[in-house]
């Protein structure tokens, strides 16, 4: 394995601009994810990565080798597709061996058969070797994709949204097998998706890019808890963080120059009226089992929360809120350090 490192990287095409200046590094044995919408440059910095594109400024190294202008076949990266993209009349043996027959490699074909084997069972496909791959299920074809990436052991391993068209229970299953995978063979591996659930379950670090830029780049748990911007906080959390203009939260402290608050629905908590100056009333309650989403209503703006199943709640109910560890943004969604007590 290897680390990589982009340095102040931009690429345009025509008028758009579709990475700006942006600077990154994966360490060796890093599992590191891109996340962001559709549009935000995720594909393109992989495609700078992997030489299948040319940036108009900057550089890439591999390893302390620059390769910013080396064929995409010398820079000894796999790249794993969104689309399975794999040999319809081929067995998944031999779609796993090709990258190893190519002229590029020229692998004795004993060693090939070990790693393919290794590879099969690391992936839990070892029975399916000799099926042709049109007859495996959806799940069964992205591990050969993805298993034709690790047949190779490259310097880095790229993986382009390769879970996205897959349906949930596989998304969830693979998400564990690749991290699995990555731990196993201390993989470096950099992942661009716009599922910010993949994003927290496999990442090592996850960088926040949007419209070119890389805004933030963190832990998970950092990325979370401690947003840039009004934008990060946005992209992680299930509800999404509730948003409230500071002006209705008139009895809660808040930094000078606060524009906008930010609640996440584990931190705003709801009770019966006792006094309090935030009242809200019930819209409406989704019953999830294990606990439920309560949608409030607060002086004309929605907000989530997460309560206990068995707490009896009614719509048009009103109930009194509280909230812990706001967090406070400027007129531009900037992110205001809180006050110190």
């Amino acid at each position: 394995m290897a680390d990589v490192v982009l340095r102040n990287i931009s690429k345009r095409f025509g008028a758009i601009e579709a990475v700006r200046e942006l600077s990154l590094t994966i360490n060796d044995g890093e599992f590191m994810v891109l996340l962001g919408p559709s549009g935000a440059g995720k594909t393109t910095t992989l495609r700078l990565i992997t030489g299948l594109e040319s940036p108009d400024a900057g550089s890439v190294m591999i390893n302390g080798r620059d390769v910013t202008h080396e064929a995409p076949g010398s820079r000894d990266i796999a790249f794993v597709f969104q689309q399975y993209s794999l040999y319809p009349h081929l067995t998944v043996y031999d779609n796993l061996a090709f990258p190893l027959r190519s002229p590029a490699h020229r692998v004795p074909e004993p060693l090939i058969r070990k790693r393919v084997e290794q590879t099969a069972e690391l992936l839990h496909i070892g029975s399916k070797l000799n099926n042709r791959a049109t007859r495996l299920s959806g799940g069964e074809m992205q591990r050969v994709a993805i298993g034709r990436a690790l047949v190779r052991d490259p310097a880095i391993y790229l993986m382009d949204e390769p879970l996205s068209s897959l349906d949930a229970k596989l998304r969830a299953e693979l998400r564990l097998e690749l991290k699995r995978i990555q731990r196993e063979l201390g993989a470096t591996i950099l992942y661009v998706t716009h599922d910010q659930v993949e994003a927290m379950t496999m990442a090592s670090r996850i960088g926040v890019i949007r419209d070119g830029q890389l805004l933030q780049l963190g832990t998970p748990r950092e990325i979370y808890e401690d947003p840039s911007s009004l934008y990060v906080a946005s992209r992680l959390g299930t509800p999404q963080i509730n948003v409230l203009p500071a002006r209705l939260l008139s009895d809660v402290p808040v930094p000078p120059g606060t524009e906008t608050v930010g609640i996440r629905t584990e931190h705003l908590q709801i009770g019966p009226r006792n006094g309090g100056q935030m009242v809200g009333r019930v819209h409406r309650v989704e019953h999830l089992g294990e606990q439920n989403h309560v949608h409030l209503d607060y002086r004309g703006e929605m907000l989530v929360t997460l309560a206990d199943p068995h707490q009896p709640l009614q719509t048009g109910q009103e109930v009194e809120l509280h909230l812990m560890h706001p967090l406070c943004f400027d007129h531009a969604g900037q992110r205001i350090p809180a006050m110190i007590h």
